[in-house]
């Protein structure tokens, strides 16, 4: 993680962020102890000479109530404006929806913040941003919270409707309370129009990416294993798990009893068993079949257990590279001998009775079959398995699955069964009906990973139930060829991604709710046989597009019938499934053909969601859009990781560490433990950060970026201070202002440049960084630190002065405008301060946001001047080194007391440097003065410190020596330039003197 500003904060820079007072104490560069606010608070004749900073712009924020007063403005108003206003291209980021099932968490803040940021940059590059917000209001999650709000009434007692009512209105009000919190997080968008996913039109366009899926093939209903959950009784996909690496499961081996003519095919004699081994002991009830590999080699064995056990020998069936494992779980004391050797194309035919049913089953080849694990031999279920069902339809057996909707064992199961939860009770019954048989040989727990109803967070089993699927194998190279021309931000999401689709081959997209999008089937009441065509489907679509999804459950089946088919002389019965909330989400892409005016085609430039959407939002919006229109529905890919707090833990809420962002905003009950922090400052934090990994919220993160905020107000209040009165025939021209200000200006093309350049990486921790550094390098610890002299006690209409404050303005609005897209209330408290002074010289526009990002002026690139400017603030920084040595030794106390002796080469480059800025290094090293001489030359008594300053393609030798000054301190600008105790210096007594 990258928490910039909180970084920079740690240590003494914390402390000195801290100590920012009035504007006068922005920067801790040099070896000042005191300050001319404070020297003006004494009784001294001259302080109203002195011109202080003068602003009412506050060093502390008062967030909570100050952000309102300007959040229409950057948000509504300012949405509205540029649609109209801005000249550019369009640029649309397309909002993931997020799900309306409660309020919001620091994960969301997250997400839409970093949206914001995007938005907002590309508002101040003069494009038309659209973004309109999202919502999810369809699924199973929704609907249960919405039945929670009952009392005293079964869910089983309610009709369709009466559900539907309950988890709309549920779903409306979590969106109206979403809308809020998002509103005061200063997003900025469409509010007043947002799509929902429960609006008719929306349903309606859903339902048209559906039926071009069914003309083009892709849509099909099977009877095969999902994934299901009891705890939601209903199919989910893939997606929709996630897994539990401290689930508990039951294993067994099993002896399936051979029938006596297959005993007979393989030699063998008496009772002789094939060994399988499996992890769901519930699923033997459905036992169809045995696998084993062609190719491997088996044995037959003879096993004699102990005397003791009382038990007659046995010959079992196993795999030869298992036999070791297996010889190991027999009783101890057991004997075994070898009887043949046999490969599994001999085992092909053989038949054996089922365990638990008796049912007769054959033994048959499949090459997914190995030895690294089990008895070689695999037990199949086709009802309750992918490859089950795969190798079950090949050969013709049965799919059978005697599991119900709650996931309890039917009758069919047998009457012993029936009605037992299978991940329960179900296991335990029937691992003691085959212990009570004798053809138990081994039974163990284990823990492993398995999967979860990523909702109820209860383990999900496979169950085959008639199911809709969307064929994706069809989509994948499609899918797949469409991502090249799609930027992926950060790249290992591609392969993330990629992945992803290449491990599918169909999507379950059908669910046993109510509350949800119908799949617009009917069913031949007769032969069962679905209706599903364009012209079905088409006339449902109209119905829905007036009238809501509510009509699929309100009308009649003859009403939604399309007329050619209400007197073919069949009847029929409309379907009760709804669609997986993956497709309505996935579907959203429809809005751009909307809204897009891109010749080229429809399309986002840029979709941004959490890392875990690479198998959600993102895969399911690009393989509808590849169905219907063989491309992808974004330009830009961007992932965002987890939030976590402060010890790196996932934030849950069985943890206790989850985070309410309106809690950080306004403040807990007790505000000096909670104090309110404001939107900024989260967001802050947000823009700050490394988002691509996860980040980490917390008590001590919020308190080191409020001392960053705190250093970026008073960087701010410094410069509103000293630009006090500018007015336009104040500015200097560029050609005629001083070589420092020349020089930072140059530092202010290449901050702006290398900022606009990390936004537009969308590495925006990058950008907030350059301003960190320019902060706290370039301006406080540099620039402010030498200016103070000539904008305090300089003449008012003095050119240094003027030049100075020229390039604060200039500062100032790039600074600003940087700011912008991740402190947004900052930034327009900052304009609205900044009013009078900007207004005068021409910068009119009533928010910050409708100042264009200005590429900084090109005569401001000045490579010579700023190779000068970085050698002399490398002698800078030796002399602050000379200079404490002497404060150590209580030999000075300020750094003007000090009077600088610096040996260099002459004939350098850097020795001609500092002859030619000889009488400005005083300024440099905020000293009284400063001697330059020839190195080898006599030395004069003090401190000394030496270096290789590497400058000019070279390092020259430097030595700097710190002695106390012979002169006397000037009452007013404290330097020692007074040839006389309490006497004015030669420039205070020209300054006090036109100033009388």
């Amino acid at each position: 993680m990258n928490q910039t500003f909180a970084a920079l904060q740690l240590g003494p820079a914390k402390r000195a962020a801290a100590r920012l007072a009035a504007g006068a104490q922005t920067g801790s560069g040099s070896c000042r102890t005191q300050s001319y606010a404070t020297e003006a608070k004494k009784k001294n004749p001259y302080s109203h000479t002195i011109k202080l900073p003068q602003t009412e712009f506050p060093l502390r924020a008062d967030a909570a109530r100050r952000e309102k007063q300007f959040r229409h403005r950057c948000t509504d108003a300012l949405y509205e404006w540029q649609l109209k206003n801005n000249r550019g291209p369009q640029f649309i980021l397309h909002d993931g929806p997020p799900y309306a099932n409660g309020d919001l968490h620091i994960g969301h803040f997250m997400n839409k913040v970093l949206k914001d940021i995007i938005n907002r940059y590309q508002v101040m590059q003069g494009k038309r941003v659209v973004y309109i917000p999202g919502f999810d209001g369809h699924g199973l999650p929704i609907e249960q919270k919405a039945l929670e709000t009952l009392k005293g009434r079964d869910r089983d007692s309610l009709d369709p409707m009466e559900i539907r009512k309950l988890a709309r209105n549920f779903a409306l009000k979590a969106v109206a309370r979403q809308t809020e919190s998002f509103k005061e997080y200063a997003v900025m968008g469409d509010w007043t129009h947002p799509y929902m996913t429960l609006d008719p039109s929306y349903e309606a366009n859903q339902l048209e990416i559906f039926k071009a899926m069914v003309e083009q093939g892709y849509i099909y209903r099977q009877n095969k294993p999902v994934y299901w959950s009891p705890s939601s009784r209903t199919a989910l996909a893939e997606a929709e798990l996630e897994y539990n690496e401290k689930h508990v499961s039951t294993s067994v081996y099993v002896k399936m009893q051979l029938t006596d003519e297959s005993v007979a095919r393989i030699g063998g004699a008496g009772k002789v068993s094939a060994l399988v081994w499996t992890t769901t002991p519930w699923t033997l009830p459905a036992n169809r079949a045995i696998a084993v590999h062609p190719d491997l080699e088996y044995v037959l064995i003879q096993v004699a257990e102990n005397s003791e056990s009382g038990s007659a020998g046995y010959q079992l069936l196993v795999g030869k590279d298992r036999l070791e494992a297996v010889s190991a779980m027999l009783p101890e004391g057991s004997t075994v001998a070898e009887v043949c050797m046999l490969n599994g194309k001999q085992l092909e035919g053989l038949s054996y009775s089922s365990a638990v049913s008796g049912k007769e089953c054959p033994i048959l080849l499949a090459n997914y079959v190995t030895s690294d694990s089990g008895t070689g031999l695999v037990h199949s279920a086709p009802g309750h398995g992918q490859e089950d069902y795969d190798f079950g339809l090949a050969n013709g057996i049965e799919i059978y699955a005697p599991v119900d909707d709650n996931g309890r064992f039917t009758s069919a199961a047998g009457v012993a069964l029936a009605g037992m939860e299978v991940l329960g009770e179900g296991t335990r019954a029937v691992v003691a009906m085959l212990r009570d048989a004798g053809v138990l040989l081994h039974v163990q727990e284990f823990t492993h990973s398995y999967p979860y109803d990523w909702r109820t967070k209860k383990p999900i089993i496979q169950r085959a139930t008639p199911q809709w699927f969307a064929n994706v194998g069809s989509l994948k190279a499609s899918a797949s060829e469409s991502l090249r021309d799609v930027k992926i931000f950060p790249e290992f999401g591609r392969r993330r991604l990629e992945s992803f689709v290449a491990a599918r081959s169909e999507w379950c997209i059908s669910r046993q709710r109510v509350w949800g999008v119908p799949i617009p089937v009917f069913y031949n009441k007769s032969s069962g046989e679905p209706l599903l065509t364009a012209e079905s489907i088409s006339h449902v679509i109209g119905i829905i597009r007036e009238r809501g999804t509510d009509a699929w459950w309100v009308l009649s089946t003859d009403d939604l019938l399309a007329p050619k088919y209400r007197s073919d002389g069949n009847t029929y019965v409309k379907g009760t499934d709804t669609m997986d909330v993956w497709f309505d989400s996935g579907s959203s892409w429809k809005l751009l053909e909307q809204v897009s005016e891109r010749s080229e085609g429809a399309y986002a430039d840029v979709y941004l969601e959490g890392t875990d959407q690479h198998r959600g939002w993102f895969q399911s919006s690009l393989l509808t859009s590849n169905a219907v229109r063989g491309v992808a529905p974004f330009r830009v890919l961007l992932t965002h990781g987890f939030t976590l707090d402060e010890s790196r833990r996932k934030m849950s809420k069985s943890l206790g560490n989850t985070l309410e962002p309106a809690r950080v905003i306004h403040g807990g009950r007790d505000k000096k433990k909670e104090p309110a922090y404001g939107v900024d400052l989260l967001r802050l934090v947000v823009g700050s950060t490394d988002y691509t990994h996860d980040v980490s919220f917390g008590p001590l993160v919020f308190a080191q970026f409020s001392d960053a905020m705190r250093k970026i107000r008073g960087t701010v209040r410094f410069m509103l201070g000293n630009l006090n009165g500018f007015t336009p025939d104040m500015l200097v021209p560029f050609e005629q202002m001083s070589s420092i200000d020349r020089y930072i200006l140059h530092e202010l093309r290449r901050f702006k440049q290398n900022a606009q350049t990390a936004f537009d990486a969308y590495e925006f921790y990058r950008a907030m960084q350059i301003v960190s550094n320019f902060t706290n390098a370039d301006l406080s610890a540099f620039y402010f630190d030498i200016s103070k002299d000539c904008l305090y006690v300089g003449a008012a209409d003095d050119l240094q002065r003027r030049s100075t404050q020229t390039a604060l303005f200039h500062i100032l609005v790039d600074y600003t405008t940087a700011l912008a897209p991740v402190a947004c209330h900052l930034a327009e408290e900052v304009w609205e301060f900044f009013g009078p002074t900007r207004r005068a010289l021409g910068k009119t526009t009533d928010s910050v946001f409708q100042e264009s990002w200005d590429q900084t002026r090109s005569e401001w690139n000045n490579p010579e001047l700023a190779a000068d400017w970085t050698a002399l603030r490398k002698l800078r920084s030796v002399a602050n080194r000379s200079i404490e040595a002497a404060r150590t030794a209580r030999h000075i106390g300020s750094s003007l007391e000090a009077e600088l002796d610096v040996y260099v080469p002459l004939n350098t480059r850097l020795g001609q440097l500092l002859t030619k800025y000889k009488s400005e290094l005083c300024k440099v090293c905020i000293t009284s003065k400063v001697n330059v001489h020839e190195v080898g030359g006599v030395e004069t008594d003090g401190f000394a410190c030496e270096e290789r300053i590497a400058a000019f393609d070279t390092e020259t030798p430097v030595r700097v020596v710190s002695r106390r000054s012979s002169l006397h301190k000037c009452p007013r600008c404290w330097n020692f330039h007074s040839t006389e105790e309490s006497s004015l210096c030669g420039r205070c007594d020209d300054v006090v003197a036109r100033q009388q």
